[in-house]
């Protein structure tokens, strides 16, 4: 009844001219029905504050590192050019992307980690805005090319964190510099487990092998490669897969897509993409997760995107089962959540590094 009336007088109070004035009862049931209207509409906003809903970086305030097409710093690595953003103050963090991305994918994250760190994040050599070197591509070069820069750039005791590729390379980066590598934060790492049932053959290579089908098989990988290159490096492509692995895909936005577009208009960017592809993508059981771990010697955290179509959280809870030294966070978020939920990752990243490092954490409070 009071929702037919509160219907009902806002035709009436619009044509006042028209109808005569209520009852002093409907005019009474008139205001509790606003009262009530503008009760619920409170109450919505209240719950919807409290709901553990993911929101959106680009509405709600948060700070977003300035996408720059030149880039920002270099530093120059075996004769290539290395590119990286630094911010901030205290104790260092080193920021790694994932395969396809670059330094521009922390946006979210380097402005409220810098607000206690000194945050680094750096373009891996054959990404972003590093040079597109023509080299075999191996684990062990971006492990070389992080040891590196935290030995000349960083010069001092410091927590990699890396998505994807980049979780790998942070994990032997730092089996190869533990006397420079205070912590490991992996956000949906890649790497696989070794398998001990399998057996490495090995055959001598025939001449029909070597100097008919060998050849054969490249002219057509290349060719295959060449068509999914030009495909991958459309827009429209790149949105499709983000939203693939983007539970919450409201920061698919053009200051993402232009980050990765961008990098791959660099001339040797198709070679790269043929090389990764040929060397590294489909020799990654060479190195395994569990001789990586038994190497290791620091803290590790583990947040992981539950909802990742490519990497599930049985692979973080069983890095977890194999390494005691490890925190696992469960967020429910795809394969990049630094970049989905900013958000919950900085804070996470943030309690850890409080937790590994106190003294640090009390001197920059």
């Amino acid at each position: 009844m009071a929702s037919s009336i509160c219907s009902l007088s806002r035709f009436q109070l619009t044509k006042t001219n028209l109808v005569p004035p209520l009852p002093l009862h409907q005019r009474q049931s008139l205001h509790k029905c606003e009262m009530n209207r503008r009760a619920f509409a409170v109450k919505g906003i209240v719950a919807s504050a409290t709901l553990p809903a993911q929101p959106d970086p680009s509405s709600t305030g948060f700070e977003r590192l300035p996408y720059k097409a030149e880039g920002y710093n270099y530093w120059t690595w075996r004769g290539h050019k290395i590119h990286y953003v630094v911010q901030g103050e205290g104790s260092p963090i080193v920021l790694i992307h994932g395969f396809g991305a670059s330094a521009f994918h922390w946006r979210y994250n380097i402005p409220e980690l810098a607000k206690k760190h000194k945050v680094y994040a750096l373009d891996l050599l054959g990404f972003g805005w590093s040079d597109k070197a023509l080299i075999e591509y191996d684990a062990m070069v971006w492990r070389d090319q992080v040891v590196d820069f935290v030995k000349e750039i960083v010069k001092e005791p410091a927590v990699l964190v890396g998505n994807s590729l980049g979780g790998f390379t942070a994990l032997v980066a730092a089996t190869g510099l533990p006397a420079l590598v205070s912590g490991v934060a992996l956000l949906n790492s890649a790497g696989q487990f070794g398998d001990g049932k399998k057996e490495s053959k090995t055959s001598e290579e025939t001449a029909l092998q070597k100097f008919v089908l060998k050849p054969l098989k490249e002219v057509f990988q290349r060719v295959v490669l060449g068509v999914l290159f030009w495909q991958a490096k459309q827009p429209a492509r790149i949105v499709s897969v983000l939203k693939s692995v983007y539970i919450n895909s409201s920061n698919v936005d053009d200051y993402l897509v232009e980050s990765i577009t961008r990098p791959a208009q660099d001339p040797n960017a198709g070679e790269v993409y043929y090389r990764l592809m040929t060397r590294f993508m489909m020799n990654q059981s060479k190195y395994t997760l569990d001789a990586v771990l038994n190497e290791l010697s620091c803290p590790l955290l583990l947040l992981w995107g539950d909802l990742d179509p490519w990497v599930g959280p049985a692979k973080a809870n069983r890095i977890k089962e194999y390494y005691p030294k490890t925190t696992l966070v469960h967020l429910q978020a795809g394969h990049c959540p630094h970049d989905e939920a900013p958000e919950l990752v900085n804070k996470a990243l943030l309690d850890w590094l409080a937790s590994i490092t106190p003294e640090v954490s009390l001197q920059t409070v």
